[in-house]
């Protein structure tokens, strides 16, 4: 029996550690798709100055009277703000919504985290965006020089693709929190986001190697640097 539980135990583990390491497959999937199409993905100024980027794969929208959506996501930030891509932190994100609606549809969600004072808020254990985190709609195409004077100034730039399209997308009300099992699943210990994301002292696991290439990719170098909390 103790051998049948621990047999149990680690196929348990290796199953939760997988998803993981499947939501950053995910993710890099989603943003070489969107980042491939120079006209109609992120301006590559704007990834540039972002000290973060945000990805959740398939976030699900439900709607049957009482309306939300659910998402799995992953962050990874420039180590200090303006070095190498550093360490995957996972998240959760969600909100909610009341109308007499029926309907669900999956949406990949991106987001840009812009200067050190937005990443600095995302080390919470949780925080609604729009609320105290502003946030808007980003720019879509080659340059950002369309963008409006809201957009320049929010601290998240925030996308979405469903069925295709790709666009610009308010997370206002959303509800960003941390994913603790996630995060000790995918290092095999338990970590916090601020030694992920600011501290950078947590070694990115061989699972988000291509991730963090693919962000190489489109912007080795950029952000800004910031003093450790």
């Amino acid at each position: 029996m103790k051998r049948l539980t621990l047999v149990f135990l680690l196929l348990t583990f290796s199953a939760t550690a997988f998803a993981g390491e499947g939501q950053l497959h995910k993710a890099t999937n989603v943003l070489n798709e969107i980042m491939s199409t120079p006209d109609k993905g992120i301006p590559h100024d704007l990834l540039d100055k972002a000290v973060c980027v945000g990805i959740v794969p398939s976030q699900v929208k439900f709607a049957f009277v009482f309306g939300g959506s659910f998402g799995r996501g992953v962050l990874v930030c420039r180590t200090h703000g303006d070095g190498p891509w550093g360490a995957p932190a996972m998240f959760t994100m969600g909100g909610a919504s009341v109308g007499f609606q029926i309907g669900g549809q999956a949406t990949d969600v991106v987001f840009l985290v812009m200067n050190p004072e937005g990443m600095k808020k995302l080390v919470q254990d949780s925080v609604k965006l729009g609320a105290e985190l502003s946030v808007a709609a980003g720019p879509v195409g080659r340059a950002a020089d369309g963008a409006t004077d809201v957009q320049l100034h929010a601290e998240i730039l925030s996308y979405s693709r469903s069925r295709g399209l790709f666009a610009g997308a308010s997370l206002n009300g959303a509800v960003y929190k941390q994913n603790e099992n996630a995060n000790q699943r995918l290092y095999g210990r338990r970590v916090t986001a601020k030694e992920l994301l600011i501290d950078g002292t947590v070694p990115s696991p061989l699972s988000a190697g291509r991730l963090d290439g693919t962000l190489a990719k489109y912007s080795p170098s950029g952000g800004r640097t910031f003093a450790r909390l």
